[in-house]
């Protein structure tokens, strides 16, 4: 089966940044951008199931293999007469049938031994092996980009391996603390009005905090919220175009119906909320979905699957040429090491493309740059409206 339907004063200063999560001072305050586009990279730290998200429900070794584990067709978005979309995924499939989504199926990166520790390190640095690049490949994307675009910020408490490397970049992340009453903030900013150096960190996380629009923390819990947290950064003329977003608990070994189930409702809340909150931004926007591998195609004893191979990602905005699947399908009849679902695209291919696409970059020079260590081959094109 085939598819192309395709952180004295010093001190306290530091401690109030930190307990704030304002982790990005003095880099939040963004210079004004010359591109239009948006690119955002959202994982699914854990190993998510692409089987039971696009589900393959005309292969049939799918029912057999699943058992109760198996997602019903007729409870799901049919995508084509080969896959259907898990029923969670609501306003994702409603982006899908108005051509902003695409899914992409069988896809992987070079790791092979299902750590998630290694495999997350292989994903985010873009190399062939754990540990072997010491910066990610969205970190050395920016140096591609003309110098007024280099914004780029990660919604999460640290800065992730993808965007580590030497361009500095911004995180963000809400606080679980109390909201600091007002009257303590404008104390603070008159403590430090005449030493420059904290002056200009205690300006910038208060600009990062009114950008952020989430004074009270509440993206921490909930995704809807954290993707209209998001989208008030991104949605500004002034903000950054790149960012990422972590997201965890897609370690399904028990019970992975409901919990499955739950994530994706998750991940779909934060999309649809990214979507509302960016404006008529969203049409500049491309949006990944990738995990570090998928999991088994059956199921295990415990109601759930464990460490597995190939997997499935997503391209999802406005400026992406969705409504299809691709997919170069592999079958369940025939598994990787007699568990896994085969790997037949590269997520290297769909990044190096997707970008390449999106900011009118050569794919070639993105695809060296992001991942120098793989063999050169063609990105994926025909991705982006751009």
């Amino acid at each position: 089966m085939q598819a192309t339907t395709a952180f004295n004063r010093r001190h306290f200063l530091g401690t109030t940044l930190a307990g704030s999560a304002w982790l990005a001072a003095p880099h939040v305050v963004f210079a004004q951008a010359q591109t239009e586009q948006r690119f955002v990279f959202i994982i699914q730290r854990g190993a998510a199931d692409g089987l039971n998200t696009v589900v393959p429900y005309a292969d049939p070794a799918y029912a057999r293999l699943r058992g109760a584990l198996a997602i019903d067709p007729a409870t799901a978005q049919k995508l084509d007469g080969s896959f259907a979309l898990h029923p969670s995924l609501v306003e994702v499939g409603k982006l899908y049938t108005s051509g902003q989504a695409l899914f992409v199926h069988a896809v992987a990166s070079p790791y092979r031994d299902r750590s998630h520790f290694d495999g997350q390190n292989v994903l985010e640095t873009g190399g062939t092996a754990p540990y072997q690049l010491k910066d990610g490949w969205m970190n050395r994307l920016l140096p591609l980009l003309p110098r007024q675009r280099r914004e780029a910020i990660a919604f999460a408490p640290t800065v992730p391996m993808a965007l580590r490397g030497n361009v500095e970049v911004s995180s963000y992340a809400p606080s679980s603390l109390p909201q600091a009453p007002d009257d303590l903030l404008l104390r603070v900013e008159q403590l430090y009005a005449g030493d420059t150096q904290l002056h200009g960190l205690w300006t910038a996380a208060m600009d990062a905090r009114n950008m952020a629009g989430d004074p009270a923390g509440k993206a921490r819990q909930d995704p809807a919220a954290l993707g209209k947290m998001a989208a008030s950064f991104l949605a500004r003329a002034d903000g950054p175009r790149i960012a990422m977003v972590e997201t965890g608990g897609w370690d399904t070994h028990t019970a992975q119906n409901a919990r499955l189930a739950t994530q994706l409702k998750g991940l779909d809340a934060l999309i649809a909320s990214l979507r509302d909150g960016m404006g008529p931004a969203w049409n500049s926007t491309t949006v990944l979905v990738a995990t570090e591998f998928g999991r088994t195609a059956a199921a295990n004893g415990t109601g759930g699957t464990d460490h597995g191979t190939a997997s499935a990602a997503m391209l999802i905005g406005g400026n992406v040429k969705g409504g299809r699947v691709l997919a170069d399908w592999p079958g369940l009849a025939s598994l990787h090491e007699g568990r896994d679902l085969r790997p037949t695209l590269g997520l290297d291919s769909l990044i190096a493309g997707s970008l390449a696409e999106s900011f009118r970059l050569d794919a070639r020079r993105v695809s060296a740059s992001l991942f120098p260590g793989l063999p050169q081959g063609r990105p994926l094109s025909g991705l982006s409206r751009s």
